[in-house]
C-alpha cells in the first residue's frame, strides 16, 4: 500500500446519500456508510451483501446487459443493493464512477491486477477523487507473484493453500463448495479489512485494502499448520481428529438412509454419546485409542443403523452429546432452532439465509431483492446532479443503460 494512500486529509466529500439517511438516526451499525461495488463474481458481491446487511448503502456498478455469464448467486448476493449500469470502456462512464466515489466511503472491486488501472478507476484515480476512501481490492492470487494475472476459482486457491488436500475421503480430495476461498477466505477477510480501515480513517485517511483468496484460505488453515508443525496432524486425508477419521467426529448412516453428525470431542460429551446409543464403555476401546478407532467406528455405526434419523434426534435433542441431524438445503430452514433464531427468510419456495451478525440482539434486517441490471441508473444519476437531458444523451451514447 503506497504511503500516499495513507494520509489524513481535510478534503470535504460531497454527500449524496438519501436525505432520510442524513437524519442522524442510526438504526443499523453501518447506517450512513456508502459502498460502491464494481460488479463481478465471487467474494466481492458476497462482501457487498454483508455490508448491506449491516446497514450500508451499496451501489453496484453493473455492465450493460449484465455479466458475460449468468450469475447463479445474484438472487442471494445482490440483496440490499442498487444498480447502475455503466460501460466502463467509455470515459463518461468512468467519470460517473469517480463522481460516485467522491461521495462514498468504500469501493469494492475484484478484477485481476491492472484491470481497474487501465479502466481509470484504480486506487490512485479513486483516492484522488476522494482521499478518505477505503479502496477494497479482492484478487485470487494476490496483487503480485508469478500467478497474479492467472485465472482461477475457489478450487484452485484452496488447492494451492493446502486446504483442499486436507478435505475429503482418503482416496480423493473433495471441493468444499466455494466456502473456503471465495466466501470465507475472500469476502470475510475483505470485509474485516474494510471495517478496520474505516475505523482507522479519522487518524490516517484513505487506504487500500489488499485481500486475496489464496491468503485468506491459507489463513483459515492456520490451526492445522500449527498442529502439523507440532506433529499433531498427519499430512493426509481421513487420518486426523477433525477430518472424519475419528469415530467420534464424523457422520453415521441411520436406518432410513439418512445421516447424523457426531462430534463429542470432550470425554464428558463422549460419555453422553455412548449413553444415548446404549453402548457400554467397558466393552469398547478407549476414546483416544487411535489404533482401535476402526473397531470403535464399527460399534457406533452398528448402533446408529438400528433407528431412523428422527428417532435419534429424539434421543439426543437437549443433550450434550454433540449429535445432530445432517439436514439438506430443503430441510434446514424448517428446523426449530433455525426458525427460533430466524436464520432464514423469504417465501417457502425461495428461502435464503438472513443477514448476520446481529447487533444488540435485534432481528435480522430485511434486505430488498437483488435489483435488475441498471434498475436504479436514472435515480442515481439524478442524485449525482445529472438532469434528464444529460441522462438521455448518456443513454443514446450507450454510456449508461
Amino acid at each position: 500500500m503506497a504511503d500516499s494512500h495513507r494520509r489524513r486529509t481535510s478534503v470535504s466529500k460531497p454527500r449524496w446519500i438519501d436525505s432520510d439517511r442524513e437524519s442522524g438516526v442510526s438504526t443499523t451499525p453501518l447506517d450512513g456508510l456508502t459502498v460502491v461495488e464494481l460488479a463481478g463474481l465471487g467474494p466481492v458481491p458476497f462482501a457487498g451483501m454483508i455490508l448491506a446487511g449491516l446497514g450500508a448503502e451499496v451501489i453496484r456498478v453493473d455492465r450493460p446487459g449484465g455479466p458475460p455469464m449468468p450469475d447463479p448467486f445474484d438472487g442471494a448476493l445482490g440483496r440490499g443493493k442498487r444498480s447502475i449500469a455503466l460501460d466502463l470502456k467509455k470515459p463518461e462512464a468512468v467519470d460517473i464512477v469517480l463522481r460516485l466515489v467522491a461521495g462514498a466511503d468504500v469501493l469494492l472491486e475484484g478484477y485481476r491486477p491492472g484491470v481497474v488501472e487501465r479502466l481509470g478507476v484504480g486506487p490512485d484515480d479513486c483516492l484522488a477523487a476522494n482521499p478518505e476512501l477505503v479502496y477494497g481490492r479482492m484478487t485470487g492470487w494476490g496483487a503480485d507473484g508469478p500467478y497474479a494475472s492467472m485465472a482461477g476459482h475457489d478450487i484452485n486457491y484452496t488447492g494451492l493453500s493446502g486446504a483442499l488436500h486436507a478435505i475429503g475421503a482418503s482416496e480423493q480430495p473433495a471441493p468444499p463448495l466455494n466456502l473456503v476461498a471465495d466466501n470465507g477466505g475472500g469476502a470475510m477477510y475483505l470485509v474485516a479489512g474494510v471495517l478496520a480501515a474505516i475505523h482507522d480513517r479519522d487518524r490516517s485517511g484513505g487506504a487500500v485494502v489488499d485481500a486475496s483468496m489464496i491468503e485468506g484460505a491459507a489463513s483459515l488453515m492456520a490451526p492445522f499448520y500449527e498442529m502439523s508443525a507440532n506433529g499433531l496432524w498427519e499430512d493426509r486425508r481421513d487420518a486426523n481428529l477433525l477430518d472424519g477419521n475419528a469415530p467420534f467426529y464424523t457422520t453415521y448412516r441411520t436406518s432410513d438412509d439418512r445421516w447424523m453428525a457426531v462430534g463429542p470431542l470432550e470425554p464428558a460429551f463422549y460419555a453422553e454419546l455412548l449413553s444415548g446409543l446404549a453402548l457400554d464403555p467397558a466393552e469398547l476401546p478407549g476414546q483416544y485409542d487411535k489404533g482401535r478407532w476402526p473397531e470403535l467406528r464399527r460399534s457406533i455405526a452398528d448402533a446408529f443403523a438400528q433407528r431412523t434419523r428422527a428417532e435419534w434426534e429424539s434421543v439426543f435433542d437437549g443433550t450434550d452429546a454433540c449429535v445432530t441431524p445432517v439436514l439438506s438445503i430443503a430441510e434446514a430452514p424448517e428446523h426449530p432452532q433455525n426458525i427460533a433464531r430466524r436464520v432464514f427468510g423469504g417465501p417457502a419456495d425461495h428461502r435464503l439465509p438472513n443477514p448476520t451478525p446481529r447487533i444488540d440482539g435485534g432481528d435480522p434486517p430485511a434486505l430488498t431483492d437483488s435489483p435488475p441490471i441498471g434498475g436504479d441508473t436514472d435515480e442515481i444519476l439524478t442524485r449525482l446532479g445529472y438532469d434528464n437531458d444529460r441522462i438521455r444523451v448518456l443513454r443514446d451514447a450507450r454510456v449508461v443503460s
